[in-house]
């Protein structure tokens, strides 16, 4: 990547659903396009009003969802006192659009969120700081006198993270954030401040020790999830339920060659077999993460706790020990999956945790070609640029290994 990349905005304001005009481009001192707090603050000092920053609107240039020059749509909460630069800007098509990403949800959560914080005996103590809108989560922090609580806000097509977490916790209360408040049909929940920082700016040894615990909550919930049968929100992603997921996505274009289809299609016809062996590896279904790597693990340096569970779902545990692989060098891969696979040994006594990870890894890539092509049905166009290519590159990914 360009290490010289940097991204400038163009805000354009509506309040209300009228669009006021627009102001831009200036320049922000962060390069992810979702990380829309320096835009937040830019557009409260030019307009003199509270805003949220609701959604991207169109992108130009950049690279791996950073830099470029990039347009949002920002919803003035007052009416401006500032003057702006005429604009018609057309914003999108406004069909599958978060419900956070409208003026009129934004507003909603906000308003539920600052409820919920006075029921719990903790009243805001000043005004929301946004952090991030794209389109798999809205994310706020929100100031008390018992330290900040965090709103966050979910699309259809992901997990309910409130379930997610009441799950863990009944396993491992420490494992898993405090859950402030939760609204389930509205896809928002309420947390408590985890100390510490994402593990990603941490030594990769931060996060050694949540391997071996996870795997432990794990192997704790498998009975309670074989409990729960029609009982969860959670979607089903074994590899018996990929296999037909599998075959139904590669009947769609998804640009891929005629050869590479060919090789696709022969993969995914030998995943019956792949999950018989898989089965008889002796590991269980259970909670599965979805995304158990390192930015998902917050640590104080003492602790750790796992958090995002947006993407968990009932399936195959060799998916989430197999995540780590891809960011973690190839010494500390194995190191990693050394501690992976004794964890399971201990957990599952006569089981074959090694071969299970052999086993899994095309099923686990074909897996996320599926859950990204569910991004791409589930959002707005303008959006699809964070995912375009992903089940492309999944499904080849799969091929390769």
């Amino acid at each position: 990547m360009d290490l010289e990349l940097n991204r400038t905005v163009t805000a354009v304001v509506t309040y209300l659903g009228e669009q006021l005009g627009e102001f831009g481009p200036f320049p922000v001192e962060t390069l992810r396009w979702q990380d829309v707090a320096p835009v937040a603050r830019a557009a409260e000092e030019r307009l003199g009003v509270p805003v949220v920053v609701l959604r991207l609107v169109s992108v130009e240039g950049g690279e791996d969802y950073q830099g470029g020059h990039v347009t949002y749509q920002v919803e003035a909460l007052q009416r401006p006192r500032a003057g702006l630069d005429p604009s018609d800007r057309p914003l999108g098509d406004p069909a599958r659009r978060a419900g956070w990403a409208t003026s009129e949800g934004a507003r909603a959560s906000l308003a539920w969120a600052e409820e919920a914080l006075v029921a719990a005996g903790r009243p805001l103590t000043g005004p929301a700081e946004q952090i991030k809108t794209w389109n798999l989560s809205g994310v706020h922090r929100l100031p008390t006198g018992a330290g900040p609580a965090w709103l966050k806000s979910t699309p259809v097509f992901g997990a309910c993270e409130a379930e997610t977490i009441a799950l863990i916790a009944e396993v491992d209360r420490e494992l898993v954030p405090t859950v402030l408040a939760a609204d389930t049909p509205g896809r928002r929940v309420l947390l408590d401040h985890v100390p510490g920082q994402d593990c990603w700016g941490f030594p990769e040894d931060t996060m050694l020790a949540v391997v071996g615990r996870w795997v432990a909550a794990q192997a704790a919930l498998a009975e309670r999830v074989a409990a729960l049968g029609t009982g969860t929100t959670l979607p089903l992603r074994t590899p018996e339920r990929l296999t037909d997921q599998a075959r139904a996505l590669l009947d769609r274009e998804l640009g891929l060659t005629a050869d590479e289809l060919a090789a696709a299609r022969e993969l995914v016809g030998g995943f019956p077999a792949m999950a018989e062996e898989l089965a008889a590896c002796g590991l269980p279904i259970t909670l599965v993460h979805g995304d158990f790597h390192p930015g998902n693990c917050r640590s104080d340096g003492t602790g750790n706790v796992l958090v995002d569970f947006s993407d968990a779902c009932l399936g195959h545990p060799a998916f989430d020990g197999l995540r780590l692989r891809p960011m973690l060098s190839p010494e500390r891969w194995e190191q990693v999956r050394a501690l992976w696979c004794e964890a399971w040994r201990k957990a599952a006594p006569g089981s074959d945790p090694q071969r299970a990870l052999e086993l899994a890894r095309p099923i686990m890539r074909i897996g996320y070609a599926v859950r990204y092509q569910e991004f791409l049905d589930g959002i707005e166009a303008s959006e699809r640029i964070y995912h375009q290519d992903d089940p492309a590159a999944e499904i080849r990914g799969a091929l390769r290994g």
